[in-house]
């Protein structure tokens, strides 16, 4: 349908291209926000350096691992250790707030007019950040869900409880905010006690995270029925429609970006707009009809909301 898509930087036009977007939110009859792993990095989930350093220190010297998203794949020595990993990369992602407003400034822009979110994340920023549920589908899963590993299972099991749980067990203490920090020596653990391991609750059997990796991933009963308010936004929403791709890559193209330009293509009163950092490309079928800027995307929204 495409031809190849050209790379559009849009730099030198900062000012223009803000104000740009803020036009087509003001005139938009509905606004689809799709999000992906840059989003959350500007909003200072960072997966490597000082994050990574202050949570997973002993991690580090013990195992030579240097940031969040390859220790997930580490072929830890036991369960123990595994678990332990995970109750951190778990809380330190989904159960604290962000270091930066970005979503909260996000929010702020669309919370009065007719919006959907369709993201990669599994980090539940949006809803932490006040997005309204039924208006959210995360694709990819939720760090906050486990599921079983019989794949005749298809249900997700909420894992707060555990994985405070497991934070206590590690050493970690609630701090003056409610959070769970290091205490002031220092000492914390890299295992969980082996009664700790979460097991299903429905045959008592190994869990893992519901995290979309294989075709062994859970799609419950919430899923589907995000997946179908997803759908049943898109069908019924007509006229100008604003496109708003924030931090995509090229990892899943398939799920945002893709279809967010054929939906562009087909619908000639429909505007693309993507934020993200070296990552701003465009057919040139949608060329004339969208707006890309290179740049931060919380400073963008912040430039946004001061028009």
């Amino acid at each position: 349908m495409f031809s190849k898509p050209r790379i559009t930087r849009s730099t030198a036009n900062y000012s223009d291209n803000v104000k740009k977007i803020k036009a087509a939110l003001d005139v938009c009859d509905a606004v689809v926000i799709g999000a992906g792993a840059g989003l959350s990095t500007s909003a200072g989930l960072t997966y490597s350096g000082e994050r990574f350093e202050k949570y997973f220190f002993d991690f580090k010297e013990k195992f030579g691992i240097t940031d969040m998203y390859s220790g997930g794949f580490y072929p830890f020595p036991d369960a123990e250790t595994l678990w332990a990993w995970w109750a951190r990369h778990i809380y330190f992602n989904r159960y604290i707030d962000s270091p930066k407003p970005v979503y909260e400034n996000l929010l702020s822009l669309v919370k009065d007019r007719d919006y959907f979110v369709l993201t990669t994340n599994v980090d539940h920023r949006f809803q932490r950040a006040g997005f309204d549920k039924k208006r959210l589908f995360y694709t990819q899963g939720d760090y906050g869900l486990f599921q079983s590993v019989n794949p005749k299972i298809k249900k997700t099991f909420d894992n707060e409880e555990w994985v405070c749980k497991a934070m206590e067990a590690q050493g970690f203490v609630r701090d003056e905010n409610g959070e769970f920090a290091a205490p002031k020596d220092g000492k914390i653990t890299v295992k969980i006690p082996s009664e700790l391991i979460p097991r299903c609750p429905v045959y008592g059997g190994n869990v893992t995270m519901n995290l979309r990796s294989d075709d062994s991933f859970v799609e419950d009963e919430g899923w589907h029925e995000a997946a179908e308010r997803y759908s049943d936004f898109i069908r019924t929403r007509k006229g100008k429609i604003l496109f708003l791709e924030l931090g995509v890559g090229y990892n899943t193209p398939g799920i945002i970006k893709v279809p967010f330009w054929q939906m562009t293509a087909r619908n000639p009163e429909a505007t693309f707009a993507c934020i993200n950092i070296g990552e701003t490309q465009v057919p040139e079928e949608i060329a004339a009809r969208s707006i890309c800027i290179d740049g931060d995307i919380g400073e963008t929204v912040i430039a946004i909301k001061q028009l």
